[in-house]
């Protein structure tokens, strides 16, 4: 999952793990460094203070734990956090009551998977008081049809129209000299060509015909076609899974400073003009299951010092289509947004199953 090394989880004993779970645990519930004398109040045994900061200091060498200033207490370093998510984390039970808002939220009558899909990003960012990720299946619906609307005189908009109502709409760059005319042949030619297929079904067949009927084309339209290939070509892969992103100020209501609101603000950044997107389109192949990528250990986030929590969701073939997740602070509960993210992917998987969606 990472370029980590291997947290030296097996180095520990007893007391060393105990006091290190404590400390990770109270500063994801606090966010404030743990004291050696703060320490020694909620152990069971009764340790002293020094033999309590002696092993403090064998977790710091290990890397484990950090001291931000002189004489303060503890925090868990990046590697201590991926040990205490692999080896400590408890985690929780989704409550009823969540369980309840999130069905509720989501099993309604949308007309279409998106707008399911954002209700699903609105509801994680809600819940958790992070920025939700929705990563929405690539669309496998048959297209149904095809319309050119010209913009300007250098843009012209591909207006597509699938059989399962989902619409998509891509920018084209036009030939000189385009008239309206042009524009409906190649309108014509396409959709006589594309209704009843799926996009990967076109890639190849759409080149094909277009080289073996090009002299019954106008030079104008056959241009536009040409210009708008990248529709059904591989280059778009990426863009055709759509990202939603939600709760955007929650993250930056909590930065603590300029250059967090600036590392934020540049991560934000990154999603919108899906930079990377094939990193979070990895990591849903990577396997049934939530995984937890904590501050570099994904590079998309390595800048903003960010944590996330996120999990695919299948479709009725048992297929990984997309993939649901939760932006936060390194410094959060994940033993409740482990649960709540791992059971929205599943329902969602459970709703596109039954629409037969992807």
């Amino acid at each position: 999952m990472s370029s980590l090394p291997k947290p030296p989880s097996h180095g520990l004993d007893d007391r060393g793990r105990d006091i290190f779970r404590r400390i990770v645990e109270s500063y994801l519930d606090t966010g404030d460094p743990v004291g050696s004398r703060t320490l020694s109040r909620s152990l069971e045994s009764s340790l002293s203070p020094a033999t309590i900061r002696n092993t403090m200091q064998d977790l710091e060498v290990l890397g484990l734990l950090d001291s931000p200033h002189v004489s303060a207490g503890r925090i868990p370093t990046q590697l201590g956090l991926r040990l205490f998510l692999d080896g400590f984390l408890q985690v929780g039970e989704v409550s009823e009551s969540e369980r309840c808002e999130i069905e509720r939220s989501l099993d309604g009558n949308e007309p279409d998977i998106a707008t399911m899909l954002d209700r699903a990003g609105s509801l994680l960012s809600g819940l958790t008081q992070g920025a939700s990720l929705v990563l929405a299946p690539k669309s496998e619906a048959a297209i149904r049809h095809l319309e050119f609307v010209s913009l300007a005189a250098d843009r012209v908009l591909a207006v597509l129209v699938f059989a399962d109502g989902q619409v998509e709409n891509r920018l084209i760059t036009p030939p000189a000299g385009l008239t309206p005319s042009a524009m409906r042949e190649a309108a014509n030619f396409l959709n006589a060509l594309l209704e009843g297929r799926t996009l990967s079904d076109i890639k190849q067949y759409v080149a094909t015909e277009i080289e073996q009927r090009r002299q019954e084309l106008d030079t104008a339209a056959a241009a536009l076609i040409e210009n708008g290939k990248a529709m059904w070509s591989d280059e778009l892969d990426t863009d055709q899974a759509r990202l939603i992103v939600r709760g955007r100020s929650n993250l930056i209501d909590e930065a603590s400073d300029p250059e967090d609101l600036d590392r934020i603000r540049s991560l934000f950044d990154d999603l919108e003009r899906k930079r990377d997107l094939a990193q979070l389109l990895d990591l849903t192949e990577a396997g049934d299951g939530v995984r937890v990528f904590i501050g570099s250990e994904n590079k998309l986030f390595s800048l903003s010092g960010s944590s996330l929590v996120v999990s695919p969701y299948m479709n009725a073939e048992r297929r990984i289509v997309g993939a649901v997740g939760v932006i936060g602070p390194t410094r959060q509960n994940y033993g409740r947004i482990v649960p709540i993210v791992d059971y929205t992917a599943q329902l969602v998987g459970r709703l596109i199953a039954r629409r037969g969606g992807s």
